[in-house]
């Protein structure tokens, strides 16, 4: 399985693909063996077909997709510990994986022992691992519970010590499948700055993970994969934004989705923060009137379209949005004012911000939701909420076709200078699923001016107090 690679390639995967026979009864797979191919007692299940890509030397490349949809298959094949049905890898250097909790170790060994058996499973000899077992032992921080059998160890203390063998090696390939999502939020934050070290002495890095947030913040690019296809490959946003499709339904679209095409700007090379949720807009406040109904004397200042949609006209738009929604609404039209300015150029940081924003009922619905997200550039959330978090009273009850609505949403902006981009919808709960009607993925672009008092995302208005 390692053969030759280009040496701009860390992997090449090359029409993977991985069928199980699946038996009705236990006695079947016995009777198999006796029918050969004269009879078939089995189905066939594939939990991958004909998957291929590359990942470039020193890249981290993120895996995301629903449950089942064959991440896990597809990593084990990387790292060789299952065989494919069809199609072959091509690794250059030593892999190191984390694919499932506590695999490799021996639950009767301490973990001492499991540190040299894991070690020398990788190619160390027993002195290298002499050589680095303080640094593995100081990474894993469990303590003297280095000396007992792993059969008393906490799932947090087993990945632990794995993540710091396979960490403190320094492969030239390291595989993560979801193991990090086990460990507190310290060890997580000690993890990912080792990731981080790791690429930048050129550990080239797959991480399979459910967080969207980490694979826009780590990952270089991302693949999305779904009933054992590759759907997408491409920019960490941009695939993120598809497998929120997946999740949030837009396979359920009908003939009269408005749907705009997929582009989204450029990433940027900006250094990323590494926390998943990174700043706050305080205060947060939503009033839904409908149109022409009487407006407070803060909101008689927005001129809103209610029948044109004239969304894509005005100052602050996103011409890279991506769009989508079952057409049932449609959000129509925005205004921006921040402190008395109307589409302004810049916002203040600190300024008092009211997003103004007109959408039409198209098919009678029962209490829609409206949501409104903030993210930096990179793509990470800053802030989010909904009607139905705020408990929104203009939203409640049957709203009924061809209405027009006007929603005002008003928030402090407490955040530290830079872009971010505004994402809108609207949607409604049918049980414990949510059904859109109206997404505007990154359509508002949002430019805030310098504040010298602080550096970051966000003001805390912190304040220091010193004395003798």
């Amino acid at each position: 399985m390692n053969n030759e690679i280009t040496r701009q390639s860390a992997i090449e995967v090359q029409g993977i693909s991985k069928c199980y026979n699946i038996y009705d009864k236990p006695r079947d797979r016995l009777l198999q063996m006796f029918y050969r191919q004269r009879r078939q007692l089995y189905r066939e299940f594939w939990a991958l077909n004909d998957i291929s890509f590359t990942v470039p030397r020193g890249e981290t490349v993120g895996i995301v997709g629903r449950n089942g949809s064959g991440k896990s298959t597809l990593l084990q094949i990387i790292a060789g510990t299952l065989t494919p049905t069809a199609g072959g890898v091509s690794t250059d250097g030593r892999v190191a994986a984390l694919l499932e909790l506590g695999s490799g170790f021996n639950a009767e060994f301490t973990g001492r022992e499991n540190v040299y058996l894991n070690a020398s499973l990788l190619g160390l000899t027993s002195s290298e691992v002499d050589e680095r077992f303080d640094s593995i032992a100081a990474f894993a921080d469990i303590g003297r519970f280095i000396e007992q059998p792993v059969k008393t160890y906490s799932s947090g203390m087993i990945v632990r010590l794995a993540f710091a063998v396979q960490a403190q090696i320094d492969p030239a390939i390291l595989i993560v499948d979801e193991a990090l999502s086990v460990g507190d939020a310290k060890f997580q934050a000690k993890c990912f700055d080792r990731l981080k070290q790791l690429k930048d002495n050129g550990t080239s890095i797959l991480l399979v993970t459910h967080s969207s947030e980490q694979v826009v913040t780590h990952c270089s690019s991302a693949i999305l994969l779904d009933g054992g296809n590759k759907v997408f490959e491409g920019k960490p946003r941009e695939t993120v934004n598809r497998y929120l499709d997946l999740l949030f339904g837009r396979d359920r679209k009908k003939a009269t989705e408005k749907t705009l095409p997929v582009a989204l700007p450029a990433e940027p090379g900006a250094p990323r923060t590494e926390d998943n949720a990174v700043g706050t807009v305080s205060n947060g406040t939503m009033v839904v009137t409908a149109a022409g109904a009487a407006r407070s004397e803060q909101e008689q200042g927005f001129e809103l379209s209610s029948d044109e949609d004239l969304y894509n006209q005005r100052r602050a738009y996103n011409q890279y949005e991506y769009r989508w929604g079952d057409g049932m609404a449609a959000i129509t039209d925005f205004a921006i004012e921040s402190d008395g300015v109307m589409s302004p150029n810049v916002i203040p940081s600190g300024s008092k911000v009211t997003l103004a924003i007109a959408f039409r009922i198209e098919q009678a619905m029962m209490r829609p939701i409206l949501g409104v997200t903030l993210k930096t550039k990179e793509g990470v959330t800053v802030y989010g909420t909904n009607s139905e978090l705020l408990q929104c009273d203009g939203l409640d009850g049957m709203f009924e076709a061809g209405t027009n609505w006007r929603a005002y949403v008003h928030f402090d902006c407490h955040l530290g200078a830079g872009d971010y981009f505004v994402s809108l919808g609207i949607a409604t709960r049918h049980g414990e699923d949510i059904v859109p009607h109206d997404r505007r993925y990154d359509s508002i672009h949002l430019v805030v001016d310098h504040e010298s008092r602080f550096f970051g995302l966000t003001n805390l208005y912190m304040h220091m107090d010193i004395g003798k």
